[in-house]
């Protein structure tokens, strides 16, 4: 029997500028995002039912029923999309990197590949801002709540992340926020090299970093570590949080940091690769 096997890549918000709210409740956000080498896993294999199974080193504590984004993403693909779907966890929870988003955009690429049909569902917002993103991993501009996106060339960007184990909840993180009415991103400029965009980027913000700090002090001692290491030009949180990266000119200098932080913190999930476009590496396979 055919199977999909799926590629779900950890998405990383390089800057998140939130810039307003809609009279519905949904924040209005501008942001730069791209995506790591490493995620999580999805095989999909076509079954009269709709069944998952999670595994791997992160699947403590994730949902196997409908609540989990999976089922709920191939739910609305309607009656008759039935599979068995294993989900090989690799990214932490709630951790600001799209887990759940980007493990949902690839069960619809992965259903989509079995049916032979690439028409996606209407009613992907129902999952969140960062479903539609995660459909086609590459470097982006995202604006509205997560829905308006123009593609962005980027250099490599050699990059360590990590989570301190802690899971920092979106709706209390934005609760938390401040101010809601901040500039957007000014006009995003072509980079020569990994130094130009950290440079560019020093100037941008995550205007949630601070209301995520205040909830989990654990933030600001990843970022304080991260900058510690040696060759790094930037560090900043990922999304609502707790992941946070740091940019190096190198995929050496970055295994080196990741490698250091490793040892000194074996408690804390960490993870060195080059963020840019993953596209080609989500394509679903068949087996």
């Amino acid at each position: 029997m055919p199977r999909s096997e799926v590629f779900a890549p950890a998405k990383i918000n390089l800057a998140l500028h939130v810039t307003g709210r809609r009279a519905d409740g949904y924040h209005l956000l501008d942001s730069l995002v791209a995506f790591a080498p490493f995620g999580d896993r999805l095989t999909l294999t076509p079954d009269d039912g709709l069944w998952l199974r999670v595994t791997g080193p992160e699947a403590a504590g994730v949902p196997e029923d409908a609540s989990n984004l999976v089922m709920r993403a191939v739910d609305l693909m309607g009656p008759g999309t039935g599979a068995r779907i294993t989900l090989d966890k690799h990214l932490p929870a709630a951790s600001g990197i799209g887990g759940g988003s980007t493990d949902a955009a690839a069960a619809l690429r992965g259903m989509a590949a079995l049916r032979g049909d690439p028409a996606l569902p209407a009613g992907l917002e129902r999952l969140g801002a960062d479903v539609p993103m995660c459909l086609d991993p590459r470097p982006a501009r995202t604006r509205g709540i997560g829905e308006e996106l123009t593609p962005v060339t980027l250099p490599p960007l050699p990059a360590v992340l990590v989570n301190p184990r802690v899971e920092v909840s979106t709706p209390a993180v934005f609760k938390a926020l401040a101010c809601r009415e901040n500039p957007p991103l000014p006009e995003i400029p072509r980079f020569a090299t990994v130094r130009d965009c950290a440079r560019w980027l020093a100037a941008q913000r995550n205007d949630l970093e601070v209301p995520a700090m205040g909830i989990a002090p654990q933030i600001a001692e990843v970022l304080a570590a991260l900058g510690a290491t040696e060759g790094c030009l930037l560090s900043r949180m990922s999304g609502s949080g707790a992941t946070c990266f740091a940019l190096y000119e190198s995929e050496a200098a970055a295994a080196e940091a990741q490698a250091e932080i490793a040892a000194a913190r074996p408690d804390w999930w960490s993870a060195s690769g080059t963020l840019g476009d993953q596209s080609a590496a989500a394509r679903p396979r068949q087996v």
